[in-house]
């Protein structure tokens, strides 16, 4: 017998296959039972016939409920009106478990059952159909940079010092000394972007954020790209190629998942075409008062104040030269004003807020040195870094991207909770 998957299951039409999976969903007609199998690569409908099988496989097949596991052989035909354009006519049929009691019915269910039962939730087809998109992403994300001579360097995730502020860090023992969780693996990629000139790390990072909005997560994961030589120009061209080419590929492989399970607006995501439109953070500043709001020049810019501004975007657009104040302690000064930096925020449309922040980095040895003090760090912890500017300082420039929020703008997801396996939030740490 021909052991097959749903997903490839057009390869054996007319052909006798053996399925293995669960129960989504049965229903019976008399003396026919339709059972909807998913095999965790998508669900095919098996037609059940009591004439056909006779009275003992027939039972045991009444004898199924939601979530139960088996294996069924059949034939496999092709037919438009059957879920996926397939259905299976079943010759014998093996019960392995029946499953007592499922808690997630059909019936609606609140936000907060679903999450306490989140490792059962991830079977059902919407989200199923998201954690799907998401290694699509991430396969991208990493063919984006590896197709360009980036070398992929790993950075730690424990780490003796802040990358993007103190009051954000995951704390902990380190045999008797103080370590935190890395909140990025930028101060890394510095050291080896002057070993390999274009690198990037890839991994899960850290904010201890007492956030309850629908765009933070505690622990998420981040791409982070650092080239040498390259300027804030440089690297928002980078930023914009890379957003294009994900989204253009994503699109692309899962349309099918994206309109029909998720019901995403395609149309949207086909207009991310270059060229993305470029504000200054005074010119933002100004727009947001033209539209009524209440922001002071200097001020970092909430939810709100992102999700205003997009109204004028049909695509992402980029916020640059937010003021020094208001950014990481390495980030450059604007060389025509200093209360400016050379950073950049990449917003996406739709209110779905920043999903790329970065810039240009201090390559003056004296002023980092001002920065660290100025700011209180510790000096010790930072001497390494230092390094990178006594030996062969070069401009360079970076920037991070969000897996999770940017799958959600792709997907049309309003809380970011629904794109990753298990997320971890303020107020949870389970399943």
């Amino acid at each position: 017998m021909q052991p097959a998957e749903v997903s490839r299951i057009g390869d054996f039409v007319d052909q006798s296959v053996l399925l293995k999976g669960w129960v989504y969903n049965i229903r019976s007609s008399g003396k026919i039972i339709f059972v909807l199998l998913r095999d965790g690569t998508g669900n095919i409908q098996c037609v059940i016939e009591k004439s056909s099988v006779g009275g003992e496989i027939f039972e045991s097949a009444s004898s199924l409920t939601q979530e139960s596991s088996f294996e069924v052989t059949g034939i496999v035909k092709e037919d438009k009106r059957a879920p996926g354009g397939y259905e299976l006519g079943v010759t014998d049929l093996k019960v392995i478990q029946i499953a007592d009691g499922y808690p997630i019915t059909p019936k609606s269910h609140g936000m907060p059952f679903l999450m306490d039962n989140r490792h059962l939730w991830l079977r059902s087809s919407r989200q199923n159909a998201i954690l799907k998109i998401r290694a699509g992403v991430m396969r991208y994300i990493r063919e984006f940079y590896d197709n360009r001579g980036f070398i992929c360097c790993d950075t730690p995730i424990f780490t003796p010092n802040a990358c993007e502020g103190t009051t954000t860090l995951f704390g902990t023992d380190y045999f008797g000394d103080r370590a935190y969780l890395t909140q990025s693996g930028q101060l890394y990629n510095e050291a080896t972007a002057a070993a390999f000139r274009k690198v990037y790390c890839f991994g899960p990072t850290f904010r201890a954020e007492k956030s309850k909005t629908r765009r933070h997560l505690t622990e998420f994961w981040m791409v982070e790209p650092e080239v040498a030589f390259a300027h804030l120009d440089d690297i928002m061209q980078l930023a914009e190629n890379f957003v294009i080419e994900v989204i253009e590929k994503t699109v692309e492989t899962y349309r099918d998942l994206l309109e029909d399970v998720l019901e995403r607006d395609i149309g949207m995501l086909e207009r991310v075409k270059s060229p993305f439109p470029r504000i200054s953070y005074t010119d933002a500043v100004i727009k947001l008062k033209e539209k009524g709001v209440d922001f002071e020049f200097g001020g970092d810019f909430g939810g709100n104040d992102e999700t205003i501004l997009s109204e004028e975007f049909d695509r992402p657009f980029f916020v640059h030269r937010f003021p020094a104040a208001i950014k990481a302690f390495y980030m450059e000064p604007d060389p025509n004003d200093a209360a400016l930096s050379l950073s950049v925020d990449l917003l996406a449309p739709e209110g779905y807020g920043e999903i790329i922040g970065g810039g240009e980095r201090v390559s003056s040895l004296e002023y980092l040195e001002k920065k660290i003090e100025e700011e209180d760090l510790p000096r010790k912890e930072f001497e390494w870094y230092l390094d990178l500017r006594r030996y062969g300082s070069f401009p360079h420039s970076g920037f991070g991207l969000g897996v999770e929020r940017l799958l959600a703008y792709i997907c049309g997801i309003q809380h970011v909770r629904e794109t990753i396996a298990f997320p971890r939030l303020i107020n949870r740490l389970s399943p």
